[in-house]
Order: C-alpha cells, then sequence, then structure tokens
C-alpha cells in the first residue's frame, strides 16, 4: 500500500509542551518568561499543568503559535531549554499522529497516551 502525500498546508498551528518536574520548575519558568517577553503578542501561552493532563505524562505547559513563528519560536527553544524536554507538534486534525509520527522531541522522548487522543480527520 502507497502512503498518501501530506498537505503541510493542513497545519494550523503548533503547539510546543514544555516538561518539568519540582526540581526543574524554575528553569521552565525562566524558559516561559524568555518566550513571553521575546514573542509578546505571537503565541499563546497555556496554564501551568504541574499534574500530568490529557496525553502528557509529566507536569508541563504548552506554548502555541501559528506555522510563521516555527522559524524563530524552535530555533530559540532549541539554543535556550536548559535541559528541559519539550514535545513540538503540528495542530493538522489529527490529534493521535500529530502528538507521536508527526511530533519532534527536543531531549528526552517520553510516552505518550494515545488512548486519550482521538483522530478528527
Amino acid at each position: 500500500m502507497a502512503n498518501a502525500l501530506k498537505d503541510p498546508g493542513a497545519i494550523t498551528d503548533y503547539h510546543a509542551h514544555v516538561y518539568y518536574d519540582p526540581s526543574s520548575k524554575d528553569r521552565a519558568a525562566e524558559l516561559r518568561a524568555w518566550v513571553e517577553q521575546r514573542f509578546a503578542g505571537q503565541m499563546r501561552m497555556g496554564s501551568w499543568h504541574d499534574e500530568p493532563v490529557g496525553p502528557h505524562v509529566q507536569a508541563m505547559y504548552q506554548i502555541a503559535f501559528p506555522p510563521a513563528l516555527l522559524p524563530t519560536l524552535v530555533p530559540f527553544l532549541m539554543l535556550n531549554r536548559m535541559g528541559l524536554t519539550i514535545l513540538l507538534h503540528p495542530q493538522s486534525g489529527r490529534p493521535r499522529d500529530d502528538h507521536t509520527l508527526n511530533a519532534v522531541w527536543m531531549g528526552e522522548v517520553l510516552p505518550v497516551k494515545t488512548e486519550v487522543l482521538r483522530e478528527t480527520g
């Protein structure tokens, strides 16, 4: 069976999930402040989740941003993540694929609870 070509135009935005634990929350807070200062008004910063939520198995917060910000925000995260793990994924209407097959990890690859992700497209 041949693979179907996927259109990157289906990506409406991106999510970067910044993971932390009690020993790294201060670094996560510093990174969050840097992103808020540098990219103010260009992205949406999610709430702190000190307990696992949704498909995520560790505490985290989310940064949601448009495709136009990808060339600047992602390299900034790569160079300034201070050892934190970050999951970067597109929002293409296929949540399970976006969090797994289409995901990019910076740092440790963590498990994702795929059973809570329903495909919509």
